[in-house]
C-alpha cells in the first residue's frame, strides 16, 4: 500500500472539499477506482477490523416488542428484563411496536434519500463543518484531522425539543424531519425510562440526570462504492453518549461486534435500532455495554441512515458511576467526567478505548 506524503494528501483533501458533491460527487463522476485518501491500510484500521463474521442467520441482535408497554404491566416487565439482557451483552437492540409509525420512519428515508440525489447546487446552501450551526451538510466533518475517511456524506440537524424554523431546513426534507424530530425526542424519553428501570431505578432516573437533554440526527448517505474492500463506510467505534437510536433502509451493512466476531445487523422493517454510548457503559459501572460497531461499504445500492444520539455536551456536568449500582462488592471503576473528556480520549485506531484509558486513570489515581 503507497504512503501519499503529507503534502500530497492535503492538496488531495482540499481538492476534494472544495468540490462540496461529496462522496456521491464521485460515484456521480463516473469513477471505477476510488480516490487515494480513502482508502484504508494497515496503519488506520482498527484491531478488530480483520476478526470474523458470523454467518449464522439465526444469531443476531434481540428483537424487543414494545406493544402494550404503557397499559400492562406484565407486558411492560418483560420488555425490561429483555432490554436488561440486551444491554448486558450486546449493548444493541431493535425495537418494534414502539409508537412511531412504519410510514413516518419510511417517510424520512425517503426525505433523505431526496436530499443527496438532488444537485449539488442545491445542497452546497448547507455545506458547513461548523459545528455551532444547527443544519450543516458535508463528507467526513472531520476531514482534514481524521486519520481515516468514511465512505459516507452527512446531514445535521440539532433541532431541540421546539423548533420554529422549519424554512430554515432542507426543502426535500422538511416536514418530515420536523415530525420524525418530535417524535424521537418522546422516543428517547421513553427508552430512558425503560433503561432506568432495567437498572432498578425509578422511571425518571435517566432523564433527571440530563440523559436526553440534547438530541444531534444524523443523516447519512452511504453511496454505492467501486472498490468497497478498500474503504469503510464507517469504521470501528463506539458512540460517545448516552442512546442511539438509528433507522435503515433495506441496504444493511450495519454491524456490531460480541464475542469476538461481527454481527450483521439485519434490517428489519418499521424498527428502531438502539444502542448505548460511552456514557451510558460509564455510569452504569460496566453493567450496560458499549459495543463496538461498523458500517461496510456495498458496491451495489445507496444506503441511508437516520441516526438521533442522545447526549449532555454540558462542559460543568460531570457523569461517574450511579451511586446507587455501587457497593463495596461492586467499587466504581470510573472517575467523574464530563462527555468532552471522552472526546478528548476517544481514537478510533488506539488499542485502548476511551473508556478503557479513563477505567486506566482511575486504578493509577
Amino acid at each position: 500500500m503507497e504512503t501519499i506524503p503529507s503534502s500530497d494528501r492535503m492538496s488531495e483533501l482540499k481538492a476534494f472539499d472544495e468540490t462540496k458533491a461529496g462522496v456521491k460527487g464521485l460515484v456521480d463522476s463516473g469513477i471505477t477506482t476510488i480516490p487515494r485518501i480513502f482508502i484504508q491500510d494497515q496503519h488506520t484500521k482498527h484491531k478488530f477490523d480483520d476478526k470474523p463474521i458470523c454467518r449464522d442467520p439465526k444469531i443476531n441482535i434481540p428483537i424487543i416488542d414494545f406493544e402494550g408497554i404503557h397499559k400492562d404491566a406484565s407486558l411492560r416487565s418483560q420488555a425490561v428484563d429483555q432490554i436488561r439482557s440486551a444491554c448486558e451483552k450486546w449493548g444493541f437492540f431493535q425495537a418494534i411496536n414502539h409508537g412511531i409509525p412504519t410510514s413516518v420512519l419510511d417517510q424520512a428515508i425517503d426525505g433523505i434519500r431526496r436530499f443527496f440525489e438532488k444537485d449539488v447546487e442545491v445542497k452546497k446552501k448547507y455545506f458547513s463543518r461548523d459545528y455551532s450551526k444547527k443544519i450543516r451538510y458535508c463528507s467526513n466533518i472531520n476531514l482534514f484531522s481524521a486519520p481515516i475517511l468514511y465512505w459516507k456524506d452527512t446531514l445535521s440537524f440539532d433541532l431541540g425539543r421546539d423548533f420554529s424554523s422549519p424554512e430554515e431546513l432542507p426543502e426535500a426534507c422538511r416536514d418530515i424531519m420536523i415530525t420524525y424530530n418530535n417524535q424521537m425526542w418522546k422516543t428517547g424519553e421513553i427508552l430512558c425510562e425503560l433503561l432506568s428501570e432495567a437498572l432498578g431505578l425509578s422511571p425518571n432516573y435517566l432523564k433527571d440526570i440530563g440523559c436526553v437533554e440534547e438530541m444531534t440526527i444524523g443523516n447519512n448517505y452511504y453511496p454505492e462504492c467501486p472498490q468497497p474492500q478498500l474503504t469503510i463506510g464507517v469504521t470501528t467505534h463506539s458512540d460517545p453518549g448516552f442512546v442511539t437510536v438509528l433507522i435503515q433502509d433495506r441496504i444493511g451493512g450495519l454491524q456490531v461486534f460480541c464475542e469476538d466476531q461481527w454481527f450483521d445487523i439485519t434490517p428489519v422493517p418499521g424498527a428502531l435500532v438502539v444502542n448505548l454510548g460511552y456514557m451510558m457503559q460509564l455510569i452504569t459501572n460496566d453493567k450496560f455495554k458499549s459495543a463496538y460497531h461498523r458500517v461496510l461499504s456495498k458496491k451495489e445500492g445507496s444506503r441511508i441512515s437516520i441516526g438521533s444520539f442522545f447526549m449532555n455536551n454540558s462542559c460543568s456536568r460531570r457523569y461517574g458511576p450511579i451511586k446507587d449500582l455501587l457497593s463495596d462488592e461492586n467499587p466504581p471503576l470510573y472517575p467523574e467526567i464530563t462527555l468532552k473528556d471522552i472526546y478528548n480520549n476517544q481514537s478510533s485506531i488506539e488499542e485502548l478505548s476511551a473508556l478503557q484509558k479513563l477505567k486506566l486513570a482511575r486504578r493509577c489515581a
